[in-house]
């Protein structure tokens, strides 16, 4: 895999969509400061220059159905995990693609995708992970860092050459979707066995419910006390930050 850094540009997403034919077909472009960060649901990202991993990774999945691509995500994610554990911090994956180590969110992705013929011919997934920065100023309400956890602080280039492997023998292995597919489950946030509150965007209203599962195609389904089952998919329910209750 091709490693390309960049001291500053507002996107690495952008950046690689508009420089794709440049790079070699599977390379990891990060940056030391990248001034307009973007997230999911137009959301920006914060991050103090040269204090974080803010990050794209290209590539060019081969005969992947677009209705899978959801398991590219779960990759990237579990990817990213498995980074995180190389310093003695365990995360969890919060559906669908956000990183938490405890509840508190240390890495945000977004996997933007170009299809032909219904196969994804073209993968950019960025992704910004909170390392050095101990101090945010956003209204984001619950970020955390590896610094702020360890209390340590941490080469950037030391930390994108432990990443680089990983993401590469994660998307190598997009055959194995089963296996990938429980990896995901078993990192979920929040999968536990205990109810907890979600808001329902579709009707308006908070819900009670434990995850029952995800499927794979991402849709999350959610068993309410009145054994009832909620299915969702992106943007339909919003988790609700609080301690799980017994009594649901």
């Amino acid at each position: 895999m091709k490693t390309v850094c960049l001291d500053s540009t507002d996107s690495t997403n952008s950046w690689v969509a508009l420089h794709e034919k440049e790079l070699e077909p599977t390379s990891l472009v990060y940056c030391l400061n990248q001034t307009a960060g973007r997230g999911q649901r137009g959301n920006s990202w914060e991050s103090q220059p040269g204090m974080n991993i803010t990050a794209s990774l290209i590539f060019h999945p081969e005969n992947f159905p677009a209705a899978r691509q959801f398991a590219i995500s779960e990759a990237i994610a579990l990817a990213i995990v498995e980074f995180i554990s190389l310093f003695g911090v365990e995360a969890k994956v919060k559906w669908p693609n956000d990183i938490y180590v405890g509840d508190r969110k240390i890495c945000g992705i977004l996997v933007e995708h170009s299809v032909t013929r219904r196969e994804i011919s073209r993968t950019i997934a960025g992704f910004g992970i909170n390392i050095n920065q101990t101090r945010f100023l956003s209204d984001a309400p619950n970020p955390v860092s590896l610094a702020q956890i360890t209390g340590e602080t941490y080469s950037l280039e030391s930390c994108i050459a432990a990443l680089a492997p990983i993401l590469e023998r994660h998307i190598q292995n997009l055959s194995h979707q089963e296996s990938l597919h429980a990896d995901f489950l078993r990192l979920l946030w929040r999968n536990d066995g205990h109810p907890y509150l979600f808001f329902d965007k579709k009707n308006n209203k908070p819900l009670h419910a434990f995850i029952s599962n995800v499927e794979p195609d991402g849709t999350l389904r959610l068993l309410s006390s009145d054994g009832a089952t909620h299915s969702f998919a992106f943007k339909e329910v919003e988790f609700i930050l609080e301690t799980p209750s017994d009594d649901c």
